[in-house]
């Protein structure tokens, strides 16, 4: 599959993902954009907090398009905590890692020097009781980073939370709508951003912001959640009625191409699918699949947290996976007994409280 690229129409060979190694060769696809991107580029790659859930496969997908484009060069993942199997994974992959308090200004600054750098780290879940660390995590700690970094380029993933609710009629929030954020994870999320750009134009520091809302594969994210519930026969919350999906690899894919258009002060990109999705009529299709019957727990709320990324597909370039494709991948995986992260995304948490 290493010869295959990420193209217009890649999926239809694939009815469906066996395991999570096939998984995890597909997210990790580059696209001959982004293989062109890093055959251009000279320097090494880091990437801060690269142990959740999109690290991972964003530094293998670094890896395999440099190695394509017969670039050579070190991609270091930067992590809080070593795990015996992900250090093995990389290693395998030729990933280089890196053990980091980033908090802490001694260990961020023993780390190695890089021209590109992709920032991860973030807290969300758990925030309520730990609001003060929140806080450090998602605006002190941009911070350091920018002073340790500032002659790099960098992508800093935000999320679509510092929008406010708006109707699915609207289209969802655009990169120009003043944000609104809901809660203390959604302030300090916007705070991060407004930190990068403060040292971004300090410091001259190109940098890129992605507002990602909600990456998807078969073990995590909104489908996931919906996909279960309906399973397990549970009802389905209609509070928040709407939401967005996109294929983790294609949000890969615009991450990295991200690097292309950094700028001073920060370029901001919503990273989300075409389509705003319905919880009811995505509830009633995953039980049409599993030959289920579905109930609702709620009435449908007026509003949601909706991001509208087609500006930024000119840039970025459009997601190759329909959400219907990812609905039957994921549909076919829970059926099969696949695994999950058992990392729910609280998509459904209308006042901020995670």
């Amino acid at each position: 599959m290493a010869e295959v690229l990420a193209s217009p129409g890649w999926y239809e060979s694939v009815p469906s993902i066996r395991d999570t190694e096939m998984l995890e060769e597909l997210l990790s696809l580059p696209s001959p954009e982004v293989v062109e991107l890093f055959g251009n580029l000279d320097g090494d790659v880091i990437l801060l907090g690269a142990a959740g859930k999109i690290g991972p496969s964003l530094a293998r997908m670094i890896r395999r398009a440099s190695d394509l484009a017969g670039k050579r060069r070190r991609v270091i993942a930067v992590v809080r905590r070593i795990d015996a199997e992900l250090e093995a994974q990389f290693g395998q992959q030729g990933i280089e890692v890196r053990k980091c308090d980033l908090l802490d200004p001694r260990q961020l600054a023993e780390l190695p020097e890089a021209p590109y750098v992709f920032y991860l780290a973030a807290m969300k879940f758990g925030t309520t009781g730990q609001e003060a660390t929140t806080w450090a995590i998602n605006t002190f700690l941009p911070g350091l980073v920018c002073q340790r970094y500032p002659y790099a380029r960098i992508v800093a993933y935000s999320t679509g939370n510092v929008y406010p609710l708006v109707s699915p009629s609207s289209g969802g929030s655009k990169e120009t709508d003043p944000p609104g954020p809901i809660g203390q994870y959604a302030m300090s999320c916007l705070g991060r951003e407004q930190i990068f750009t403060y040292f971004s134009q300090q410091n001259n520091t190109p940098a890129a912001l992605l507002r990602l809302n909600y990456a998807n594969e078969m073990r995590y994210g909104t489908l996931v959640d919906l996909a279960q519930t309906v399973l397990a026969e549970r009802p389905v919350d209609l509070s928040m009625a709407y939401f967005n999906a996109i294929w983790q690899g294609d949000a890969n894919l615009m991450a990295l191409r991200a690097l292309a258009y950094t700028s001073v002060p920060p370029r901001v990109f919503n990273v989300a699918g075409p389509t705003i999705l319905s919880v009811r009529e995505v509830a009633l299709r995953f039980a049409k699949l599993f030959g289920k019957e579905v109930r609702f727990g709620s009435t449908e709320g007026p509003d949601a947290l909706l991001n509208d990324a087609r500006g930024s597909y000119p840039f970025l370039g459009q997601p190759l996976v329909p959400e219907e494709q990812l609905i039957l991948w994921i549909a076919d995986w829970l059926r099969r007994g696949g695994p999950t992260l058992r990392k729910p995304t609280m998509f459904q948490v209308r006042d901020g409280k995670f």
